[in-house]
This record gives structure tokens, sequence and C-alpha cells, in this order.
């Protein structure tokens, strides 16, 4: 029965991963696409994070898959560490792209002009990622999977970062406050800053524990 169980959250897991894999690549072709269009450093920063939640989706879905199968945990593990370290690389340098940037847009006062397809990416976020991390989540019960667990503290942070973009982008569309992206940009950047503390502290825990066996 219990083995039951698990061959069933594993496909509930497999399934789940899929769909995250499937809107992260849209969410990501379309924030960034959005964000080049206004020159909206809030899209283009969310679209980039999603193409790093998508690095983070493959990896887990060929997890969860090939554990499905029965094969080899190692093998899954080796992938898991050089996704792992890509991730804090490019959280990390994401970071600083939006410090940068974030600064010269206010410094320059580059104007973000109002975008309705990335109101529309970020709004459809806000609404589809808790659903996903609570269905995760009930897989996770079975599964009980450290890597599960970590995606789904990132599909959470996604709907945070989702729903500080569409109030930037919204006050901006709806009111022409272009200066509320650039608040929502530095808001945006405590949750990425967190993110990345993680992934880097994963990844160093990770090659630690490899060093260990």
């Amino acid at each position: 029965m219990e083995a039951l169980q698990r061959r069933e959250a594993f496909r509930l897991g497999v399934r789940l991963e899929v769909v995250t894999v499937v809107w992260m690549l849209a969410e990501a072709g379309l924030a960034i696409g959005a964000g080049l269009v206004a020159r909206s450093l809030l899209l283009t920063a969310f679209g980039f994070d999603s193409v790093i939640e998508l690095v983070s989706g493959v990896t887990l879905l060929w997890r969860l898959s090939s554990e499905a199968r029965g094969s080899s945990v190692e093998r899954a593990e080796w992938v898991e560490r050089r996704a792992t370290w890509i991730s804090a690389v490019l959280l990390v340098l994401l970071c600083l792209y939006v410090v940068f940037v974030g600064l010269a847009g206010l410094a320059t006062r580059l104007q973000p002009e109002g975008s309705l397809l990335g109101a529309g990416v970020a709004g459809a976020a806000v609404l589809v990622m808790p659903i996903l991390a609570w269905q995760k989540r009930r897989a996770n019960v079975t599964i009980r999977s450290s890597a599960l667990r970590a995606d789904i503290a990132e599909t959470i942070t996604c709907a945070y970062m989702a729903a500080a973009t569409l109030a930037g982008v919204a006050l901006n569309l709806l009111a022409g406050w272009w200066w509320a992206e650039y608040v929502a940009v530095f808001v945006l950047l405590v949750f990425l800053a967190a993110e990345t503390i993680e992934a880097v502290g994963a990844a160093l825990g990770h090659d630690s524990h490899h060093g260990g066996h």
C-alpha cells in the first residue's frame, strides 16, 4: 500500500514539474520580451528569475522521473549538484544586474513604458503559483524530498515576486508612476537576495556533502 502511494506521489510530482517547466518557459519568454519592449528592468528581472526557476524545474523533473523508474540516485545527485551551482551563479549575476541597472535607471530617469502584457503575465503568476506550491506540498508529504521542498520554496518566492512586479507595472500603467517600477525592483531584490543566499548555501552544502563521501 505504501509503495503504491509513493508511486502515485512520484507521478503527481512529475506532472507538477512538467507544468512548472512549461509555465516558466512561457513566463520567461513573455516577461523578458515585454520588458525589453517597454524598457522595464522590473519585467526583465522577473523574466530572468523565471529562467533560473526553469533550470531548477528541469533538474527536479529529471530527478523525480528517474527515481520513479528506479534509476541511479548517484547520477541524479550529480546532475542536481551541477544545476544548483548554475542557479546560484545566475542568481548572483541577476542581483548585480538589478542593483547596477536599477541605480543607473534612477540616475538617468529612464522611464519604462506601461506594459499590459507584463501586467497580465505577473497577474497570472500571482494566481497560479500558490496553487502549484500547494499541490507540490501534497506530493512531498509522501515523497519527503529535500530537493522538492526547496522547489516549493522557489515557487512561493515566485508568487511574491510576481505580486511585486504586478504592483509596479500596474501603478506605471494606470497612474503613470514610472518610479513605482524602480521601487518594486528593489522589493524584488529583497526576495532575490534571500533566494541567492539560500542557493549559494545549498551549492556549498552539496559540495561539502559530496566531499564527505
